[in-house]
């Protein structure tokens, strides 16, 4: 039997039977996915695939590529809060795993023996490394550190650890990749509006020169959205996403400079290319209305192949060629099911499932498949929905949620989801909008809010609440509104610019001055904000007209604000402060923060806490 029964061990007892009714917050927070968030890693003999899990007593294990069970590497990497996390790979030697670590106070690079199991701390640099990639001959590593107060390239030697600055620029240098000759690190560069890249080349002795230009391709991530330049196996050519088509796709370029090429033209977000071990031909997965499919297509570019696609919905991610070219391997999660391991041939065939992360005979008569929707706001814009219906008694109505999602420049896509199915479960429609300014429908869409947050995005708003109000099932008289982080915001924009419209708002972790927030805000917050909203004081009147702060008078909706504990004060200030105006206009607030985390609330003891919290509150202002 090829599957692998990895994590039932974390699921209740009681949730193997196919019991019906509401799974608790503990019984949901249980499900998750064996195979963690970080692409898995094959071993270069193809013989096994490493991954990320939290299954317990290691952070790393491998599976068998042809099936098997799991075995522990006992390689600790620590807790990490950054953007990039730890990024486990393998050496080309396969002697050697690295990944960064915080475990030492900074984000450092580490690599740990699979000879004798023994860990290195290969950088001592102080500071974030938030990218690295190995040297061909595995005997140094590429990485970009912020050290010098921005980030630039270094090589750190294997396992030595002497280190060598490659680029000494006070704009970002990041993402580095060695060409395949080993003399060579290719990288990209941002501007300090982190919205135009280059392409650079870099000889070991720090000299470089510009391969490509990229314009109008914000990037939240200090490079991520970006991501690495990926170099042909011959070293001719490289791959890089680019907006530049109203989209992003991928594009090829010659490492010698030239005209971009265009490699496969889709209306849909593509992301996760890797080029075959031969250079012929390229993988990429390809992101249609929530759907993300894997496809594979000739490295001269045309009409690609797909090679999984979801039936009805799912998720396709983190994909990877074995080493001879034969198989890629890939994460599938869908509404109703975390992430698992396949493996499919690329000549053609069925996948072969590697981890099953919950069983499903329990798992397909309790969770709740979601609806697609779509919605049209009164000035004509049509939006993607998700709908969790109830499962009701006869003669029972449901109260409405709507769910929004973060960023703003984000989506929700045929992913499981905790609080929507939490909520759907205990009686509530669920509505889970992607508002304009998502990613995943065009570049013109994702720009579509800019210099309006929580106004003309609001309008989405109100469209899936007129909709649920056409439901024959709805409470049409109790509706109510949640999210994190931008979700949370725009929790606080409908209380304040559409009063009346929601009976109860629960913001997690938001923000409801954007005057305030850019003196207390990480870069990359404040690189969004200049971007979306433009740059102060010139936009100073537009920041304040979306800044529900100042328009409080105008608030019916009880409102209940949430939050991590924060180690930064400013952020929870804000929050607070948001409830200290609410309580001196005698304006029902709530207010509760978690220990132990940062500003967002990610532990999943805090989260089954929280989300009790939530349907208290919901149910005293949303059930008569």
């Amino acid at each position: 039997m090829k599957v692998v029964i990895a994590l039932l061990a974390l699921v209740p007892a009681r949730m193997a039977s196919a019991q019906p009714g509401p799974l608790s917050a503990e019984d949901l927070t249980a499900i998750r996915s064996v195979v963690g968030t970080a692409t898995p890693q094959w071993s270069p003999d193809g013989a096994r695939i490493m991954f990320a899990s939290p299954l317990g007593g290691s952070d790393l294990w491998t599976v068998p590529s042809t099936g098997g069970f799991p075995v522990p590497l006992n390689v600790d990497m620590g807790d990490i809060a950054f953007l990039q996390g730890h990024q486990p790979t393998f050496s080309p030697d396969g002697k050697w795993i690295a990944y960064i670590s915080n475990k030492t106070g900074a984000a450092e690079m580490f690599v740990t023996s699979l000879d004798d199991g023994r860990a290195v701390q290969l950088t001592h640099l102080g500071a974030r490394i938030n990218s690295y990639s190995w040297a061909p001959d595995s005997r140094s590593i590429a990485v970009a550190d912020d050290r010098s107060g921005g980030y630039d390239i270094y090589t750190v030697a294997v396992p030595g650890g002497s280190i060598a600055r490659i680029t000494s620029d006070p704009r970002y240098d990041v993402f580095p990749s060695w060409t395949p000759d080993g003399k060579r690190i290719v990288y990209v560069r941002l501007d300090d509006r982190w919205l135009n890249h280059e392409i650079l080349v870099a000889d070991l002795d720090g000299t470089s020169r510009p391969v490509v230009k990229d314009t109008d391709f914000f990037d939240y991530g200090a490079g991520a959205t970006f991501g690495y330049p990926q170099i042909s196996p011959d070293g001719s050519t490289i791959l890089f996403r680019s907006q530049r088509s109203g989209w992003i796709n991928y594009w090829t370029v010659p490492l010698a400079g030239g005209t971009p090429h265009l490699l496969a033209a889709e209306a849909a977000n593509q992301n996760g290319a890797h080029w075959s071990p031969d250079g012929r031909s390229i993988l990429y997965l390809s992101l249609w209305n929530g759907m993300q499919d894997l496809r594979v297509v000739s490295a001269s570019g045309g009409t690609p192949r797909v090679l999984v696609k979801p039936d009805s919905a799912g998720y396709v991610n983190n994909a990877m060629w074995s080493p001879d070219g034969a198989r890629i391997s890939y994460t599938l999660e869908s509404p109703t099911a975390p992430a698992d391991l396949y493996v499919v041939p690329v000549a053609g065939g069925a996948p072969s499932r590697l981890t099953m992360s919950v069983a499903p005979s329990w798992r397909d008569a309790v969770l709740i498949q979601p609806k697609k929707i779509h919605l049209k706001a009164v000035d004509g814009v049509t939006t993607a929905a998700y709908l969790y219906e109830p499962r009701l008694e006869p003669g029972k109505k449901a109260p409405g949620i709507l769910l929004i999602h973060g960023g703003p420049t984000s989506s929700f896509n045929d992913t499981y989801q905790i609080q929507a199915q939490y909520f759907a479960q205990r009686g509530y429609a669920v509505l889970l909008p992607n508002i304009r300014g998502s990613s995943g429908y065009g570049k013109p869409f994702e720009d579509a809010n800019n210099g309006c947050w929580g106004r003309c995005d609001l309008k989405d708003v109100e469209a899936g609440v007129a909709y649920l109000r056409t439901l024959p099932y709805i409470d049409a008289a109790h509706m109510g509104i949640t999210g994190t982080s931008y979700g949370a915001c725009m929790t606080l924009a409908a209380s304040a610019f559409a009063p009346g419209l929601f009976q109860a708002g629960i913001a997690a972790s938001g923000y409801g001055d954007w005057l305030a927030f850019t003196d207390e805000q990480e870069m990359r917050h404040i690189k969004l904000l200049r971007y979306e909203l433009g740059p102060l004081p010139q936009a100073a009147a537009l920041y304040r007209s979306i800044s529900p702060i100042y328009f409080i008078d105008s608030i019916r909706t009880p409102l209940f604000l949430i939050h991590g504990e924060g180690k930064s004060l400013p952020r929870s200030d804000a929050s607070k402060i948001f409830v200290d105006r609410m309580e001196m206009k005698y304006k029902p607030v709530r207010y509760r923060t978690y220990p132990n985390e940062n500003y967002y609330i990610q532990n999943p003891a805090n989260i089954r806490t929280m989300l009790g919290d939530m349907l208290a509150y919901f149910e005293q202002y949303l059930r008569d």
